[in-house]
């Protein structure tokens, strides 16, 4: 969850920070450029001014040729210390004075546009922007006006190198802020998603927990919104309930089996001193004798039902082919007697984590199963390997197999395919065998084994479990 909604708060912090530096960054282009204008208007007013009362160019006035050589003396110190082009221009468009000599007034584009619209009396208030990476000059041009009429026109042509490097470092302090408050942005993100999913993370940890077995683990209320600590608050009552109501389970089941096998052992008894009095052979009596101590058996695997649900693991390295190898060879002596090959192979040593009493007793549930389903003269083979984290054990057989059907339901309690039903068990000896390594944090699964058979593998992991 916090890689879907982490970076979508980065996304809309992103777009709110753009939304704000964009106008900014244009904000403080258009303030540079009006202040360069600004000065330029204030030049081309003073130039004005002089140029006001200078006469025709073909005027023989003593005193306008001063006002002319100023004028002139003027526009050349300004070029020279700025290095701006000015000059001022009659209305035809000829020179009454310009710096450097020989500047004609502009014949195109912007600086042309400005001087026609400061012939018509008006002045360059706001030239085209000029960005941070294009090369163009800046024209202003005010009219010079006497009596009412525009007698010429007053030019300057600024480079713009200086005003484009003022813009550019205005936007690049504005880049940087915008990279500080993002990074504190994402790191307040990072704090508020880490705030709000902690109780989740630790809410699916522990209901994780509780599906494999762990029923005592609950979820520690710190931290995060009110809403979520509540909805911690209430899984754990109702965490305590389930457990409550499997634990009575477990204690019913213990407690009846424990109790019906006086009754049932006083009834064998009895069921043997008739026996004495009834003439042998009788068949009768023997299948009563063969459900009875049938009986025995579903109560005594009741109870080991219970005990296993009930205990908690004693986890340990082990080597597992060793373990493996350990219940084949006590396996082995029943198997030559119904005629069956028991054989181990594959790792001679691989180490994993488990209950060794809780694996020993599944794997002798797995192997007494498979010896009762294979028929004399097969094979029953107990492979041991290693698959990434975890050790795997396989015992395949050359039984009848099961279906796809009955193989959803193998390992269910007191399920039996029907077809098996006079094989001897109670149907629970896989179940304990479930319920022993889930405690551990082991698995079986089950599958076909080609061309006929049945695959039971049994995995424990290879490095310690939390918890």
């Amino acid at each position: 969850m916090r890689t879907r909604l982490l970076p979508l708060l980065i996304f809309l912090l992103a777009l709110v920070l753009v939304a704000f530096g964009f106008p900014l960054a244009l904000s403080v282009a258009h303030a540079q450029q009006q202040a360069v204008v600004i000065d330029r208007i204030d030049d081309t007013a003073r130039f004005a001014a002089l140029a006001q009362f200078v006469t025709a160019p073909d005027g023989n006035d003593t005193s306008s040729a001063e006002r002319l050589t100023t004028l002139e003396e003027e526009l050349s110190r300004y070029s020279t210390l700025y290095g701006i082009k000015a000059g001022v221009f009659f209305r035809n468009g000829s020179a009454m004075a310009s710096a450097p000599q020989g500047w004609q007034a502009p014949a195109k584009g912007q600086g042309y546009l400005a001087f026609h619209e400061a012939l018509a009396g008006r002045r360059s208030h706001d030239p085209a922007q000029v960005w941070p990476w294009q090369r163009g000059r800046l024209v202003v041009a005010s009219p010079v006006v006497r009596e009412g009429d525009v007698i010429a026109v007053v030019v300057t042509d600024s480079p713009t190198g200086s005003m484009r490097s003022h813009t550019l470092r205005g936007w690049l302090l504005i880049g940087a802020g915008e990279l500080a408050a993002m990074l504190l942005a994402v790191g307040a993100a990072v704090r508020l998603t880490g705030w709000l999913l902690r109780p989740v993370r630790v809410l699916d940890a522990v209901t994780h927990d509780i599906a494999t077995g762990r029923m005592n683990s609950r979820v520690a209320a710190a931290g995060g919104p009110p809403e979520l600590r509540r909805l911690a608050h209430s899984f754990n009552e109702m965490a305590d309930n389930v457990e409550e109501v499997l634990e009575q389970q477990r204690a019913f089941v213990a407690d009846a089996s424990h109790q019906l096998r006086n009754p049932l052992s006083a009834l064998l008894l009895r069921i043997e001193l008739l026996a004495l009095e009834l003439p042998e052979g009788n068949e009768e009596i023997a299948s009563v004798r063969t459900e009875g101590k049938r009986l025995a058996q579903v109560l005594d695997d009741l109870l080991g039902l219970a005990l296993a649900e009930h205990a908690a693991a004693d986890l340990r390295l082990i080597d597992i082919g060793a373990l493996a190898g350990e219940r084949v060879a006590a396996w082995r002596p029943l198997a030559e007697d119904k005629g069956v090959r028991l054989r181990a192979d594959g790792s001679a040593a691989a180490t994993g984590w488990a209950d060794p009493v809780a694996l020993s007793s599944a794997l002798d549930a797995v192997i007494d199963n498979a010896l009762k389903f294979t028929p004399e003269g097969e094979d029953v083979r107990v492979s041991v390997g290693a698959r990434g984290p975890r050790v795997s054990v396989t015992v395949t057989d050359r039984g009848p197999g099961l279906t796809d059907e009955e193989l959803g339901r193998v390992g269910d309690r007191f399920w039996r395919a029907g077809r098996h039903q006079n094989v001897k068990g109670s149907g629970l000896g896989l179940s304990i065998a479930r319920t022993l390594l889930a405690a551990g944090g082991g698995t079986i699964a089950y599958a076909h084994h080609e061309p006929n058979g049945l695959s039971v593998t049994v995995t424990v992991p290879r490095t310690q479990p939390e918890g």
